[in-house]
């Protein structure tokens, strides 16, 4: 226990004793009075010679964190008398890192407050740096959706995924899994897309056998390799209306039967799905069945595409050359390149673009140059005609051309989007 403030009763600081997680006792005044030992051990020793209000030590900041622009567990708890929870970045020594902050108001005899418990718990799958293995970014958007994912995980409710194609959503049901008191216990992915009938029912519950023609031995299905952990149904809006109600009845009775079987077996599994269509407007349409869009729609959450969080793509593009290349680096300029470019593909088209650019960058950083070769390299493979190319370099003319065309030949504007200057837009240009 570390006593950070001479005036606080011994007794008020026991109260973090109680706690299991990283704890500090803190004032009204946003005052750190107390910390446990799990708090110093996590984020270390409060020296209050250099600031012990909340605000100073978890983010540097020199007033309350809703006077800079961020959402406050206590000032919302000073205005509502309840307790409070936010998901904040914070100041620690591995540097800045993604904790769930939960704040509890303590009153006096009276009913005065007196003090709060804030409750501090990192969360590992997200982070604010550069890293190899977790979801990264500091953007709103992506912020929110950590923040919903923190919210469900704990609980048993269905969860659907929801957004365009390469956003994430695999690791998003991962890190629910991973965040879920199912941790310990299977993930299974289920790939929806492309499934027929047969092999659904087969792929998903398992068959005995003699169920069907090549059916030569008995076979346990995903549902089962599921059991007591994670069911992922990937691109859930791809199954077909037939067997829509075959997982219907799965998730009403809790029960499977597997193909060729008559007995009947009880699945544990905690659901999520995800899909990149709009199910709403499948269900008026007639293409999904209401009755299941609404079983598997209990918590829904929203994975931003690239362009809702631009100012994530510095530090995911660092993310992914990491595990690419560790000792390539963006410059200032790749990265403006990166910024302004648009990511039909999301995550997944920056990550091509990336693997491609290592291929032709020479230098230890990697530059607009490399980054144009490696667009103008998908772009000629888009335009193949038969067994024949376009060179880069018309497939390169063609594009300048083109932003030329769309910018009233402003050769400024052009290079910056580019990534380039106006002098090597010229020499491009003259070659």
């Amino acid at each position: 226990m570390q006593i950070i403030h001479p005036d606080v009763p011994i007794e008020a600081a026991h109260l973090l004793n109680g706690y299991d997680c990283p704890a500090i006792l803190v004032s009204p005044s946003y005052e750190i009075m107390a910390a446990n030992e799990q708090y110093r051990a996590t984020f270390g020793h409060i020296d209050r010679d250099k600031g012990s209000h909340c605000y100073e030590v978890s983010h540097g900041y020199k007033r309350p964190c809703d006077e800079c622009g961020e959402s406050c567990p206590l000032s919302a708890s000073l205005q509502s008398g309840n307790r409070e929870r936010v998901l904040h970045i914070h100041n620690t020594p591995r540097g800045k890192e993604y904790v769930d902050v939960e704040l509890l108001p303590i009153n006096d005899a009276k009913g005065n407050l007196i003090y709060f418990v804030e409750l501090l718990k990192t969360v590992s799958h997200a982070s604010a740096q550069t890293s190899e293995s977790q979801m990264v970014g500091t953007s709103p958007a992506f912020t929110h959706m950590i923040d919903m994912i923190n919210r469900v995980a704990p609980s048993s409710a269905s969860v659907l995924l929801l957004g365009e194609s390469g956003t994430g959503k695999e690791l998003a049901a991962q890190a629910l899994h991973d965040a879920s008191d199912r941790k310990d216990k299977p993930f299974v992915i289920v790939e929806c897309s492309g499934l027929s009938e047969t092999l659904f029912e087969s792929e998903l519950f398992g068959h005995v056998k003699g169920a069907f023609t090549g059916a030569s031995y008995n076979r346990s299905g995903l549902v089962e390799s599921a059991r007591q952990g994670t069911l992922f149904l990937d691109e859930v809006g791809d199954i077909p209306m037939s067997l829509q109600v075959k997982l219907l009845r799965l998730i009403e009775s809790g029960t499977f039967r597997p193909v060729g079987s008559e007995q009947q077996k009880v699945a544990d599994f905690r659901l999520i799905c995800a899909t990149h269509k709009n199910l709403r407007q499948m269900v008026e349409q007639g293409q999904f069945r209401k009755d299941l869009f609404f079983r598997i729609n209990v918590f829904p959450i929203y994975l931003p595409n690239l362009n809702e969080r631009i100012e994530d793509i510095p530090l995911l593009a660092q993310s992914i050359l990491s595990r690419i290349n560790r000792k390539l680096r963006l410059s200032k300029a790749a990265e403006k390149w990166l910024k302004q470019y648009n990511y039909e593909g999301n995550i997944r088209e920056l990550r091509n673009i990336l693997e491609r650019a290592c291929l032709f960058e020479q230098q230890q950083e990697l530059t607009p140059e490399a980054l144009n070769q490696a667009v103008a390299a998908e772009i000629a493979f888009s335009t193949q005609q038969g067994t024949s190319f376009s060179s880069l370099q018309q497939t390169e003319k063609n594009h300048i051309n083109q932003l030329l065309r769309e910018n009233d030949n402003n050769k400024e504007k052009v290079a910056n989007m580019l990534g380039i200057s106006e002098r090597t837009l010229y020499r491009k240009l003259k070659k």
